[in-house]
């Protein structure tokens, strides 16, 4: 196992993987742009560094300033959390030419799949379905012959994007001749790369991933998936765990999951993000090469530590679970607590919590980098924290949910919770009819 490592991320995954990390009796290290200064994973690791302001691409995004600090203070590995430096492929070959262990799988496999036009080809050649759309698209010309033969509505989507930006429905021949140049550009500044590909645009399903494991020798099993579908602006809010489409079509869809990953002989810990229509069919969209946000209702269920097995995996000790050895009991809901508004299309609304109570109680987790008196950034993303319950089945969890937001208080920025509150209640969410629209079409806000 490893002596130290150096954490290359920020808030409550920072403060994730130093927990794991501190049971394992491993040191860590956490690098801090100056905006976080004071929050708890730069309290509460054992070395901390910064590495910049608080513009990402001077701190979290500096690659020459986080190796200095791995190579400095003697870090063997980086474990990059979600977001920033995780899917960045040059970044895992930078650690490797350095001597560090990325702790997550190899530059190639991100390479490959780091892509959603190469994420499409490698799901081609593991005979796992994909909606109908194109590789990187050149330009105008081409993506209105492709509108044309795929048929409106459809999706315009950077080749290099996640987290839900990068994204543009067109309706229209009209719109798709204004709007390209629009969406290669939104694409440029988002993820640096100005490339698109198309996609046929369903107007409701439901957002299903699959949790992998890799040892990186062909050895890959799933923890079971997730239902995402409950999202704002194509970014996810509510997640849960198992979701709740009929056992056949949930196998179907773990063994092409598992299947896509060892074509890529994947290592550590991913996500594999597919899309389910109202008739049943689903379709790959790409794959996640780290840890999810929503990790946590897949541990609730499984039992298992995931930052643990990414350390185990990384450090030389392969993976040692089968798949029969996975057994998955209950029912988890995850609620990420943003500091929004959503009265007000969900209108960021940092600034300083003057006051906050988590809720507790048998089968509730609370995942949280923040405290009464925390300021939240406004440089980064809104989230606060995350309320996880676990229980017997859905219908308790729910109440479990409910009764678990009811009790947390959080004073200062608006937040998300009175909207959860209202979607523990409502019966379209109740009976599992969930769509990524469904805020738009169940809900009264």
């Amino acid at each position: 196992m490893f002596k130290k490592i150096l954490i290359a991320n920020r808030g409550e995954i920072a403060l994730r993987v130093i927990r794991t990390a501190r049971e394992l009796g491993v040191k860590t290290v956490v690098v801090y742009s100056t905006a976080d200064e004071k929050s708890l994973p730069v309290l509460l690791a054992d070395e901390s560094v910064c590495v910049g302001p608080p513009a990402s691409n001077q701190s979290y995004l500096n690659i020459p300033n986080i190796l200095s600090a791995a190579l400095m203070t003697g870090a063997e590995g980086i474990h990059p959390g979600y977001g920033f430096m995780a899917e960045n492929p040059d970044f895992a070959e930078m650690c490797r030419e350095h001597g560090i262990v990325f702790i997550g799988p190899t530059p190639e496999s991100m390479r490959a799949l780091g892509s959603k036009a190469g994420g499409r080809e490698i799901a081609a050649a593991s005979n796992v379905p994909v909606v109908p759309g194109t590789g990187v698209l050149e330009d105008v010309d081409a993506a209105l012959l492709a509108a044309k033969q795929i048929g409106y509505p459809v999706l315009l989507k950077a080749s290099a994007g996640g987290g839900g930006r990068g994204q543009k429905v067109i309706r229209t021949q009209e719109e798709l001749a204004k709007g390209f140049a629009q969406a290669q550009e939104e694409a440029r500044l988002y993820f640096s790369d100005p490339a698109v590909i198309m996609e046929k645009f369903l107007e409701e399903f439901r957002h299903v991933e699959v949790q992998v494991m890799g040892d990186g020798k062909g050895h890959v099993i799933h923890i079971g998936e997730r239902d995402c579908s409950i999202q704002r602006r194509n970014q996810k809010l509510i997640e849960e765990a198992p979701s709740t489409l009929p056992d056949t079509l949930r196998q179907e869809i773990l063994d092409a999951g598992v299947r896509l990953a060892k074509h890529v002989n994947y290592a550590g810990a991913g996500t594999l993000e597919f899309i389910v229509d109202r008739d049943g069919n689903y379709y790959f969209m790409e794959m996640n090469t780290r840890i999810q946000v929503e990790h946590c209702v897949s541990e609730m269920i499984s039992g298992l530590d995931f930052v643990k097995l990414q350390l185990e995996i990384a450090s030389g000790h392969g993976l040692t679970l089968q798949q029969e050895d996975i057994k998955l009991q209950g029912h988890s809901i995850e609620c990420r607590l943003n500091a929004e508004d959503p009265d007000k299309d969900f209108r960021p609304a940092a600034g300083k919590i003057d006051d906050v109570h988590f809720a507790g109680g048998p089968g509730v987790r609370v995942d949280s980098h923040c405290y009464s008196g925390y300021v939240i950034p406004p440089h980064y993303d809104s989230l606060i924290g995350k309320l996880i319950v676990h229980h017997d089945n859905r219908e308790q969890a729910i109440t479990r949910m409910k009764r678990a937001l009811e009790e947390t208080v959080i004073q200062g920025p608006k937040t998300t919770i009175p909207l959860y509150v209202k979607i523990m209640d409502n019966p379209f969410y109740k009976r599992g009819a969930v769509m990524t629209n469904f805020l738009k079409t169940r809900m009264e806000m």
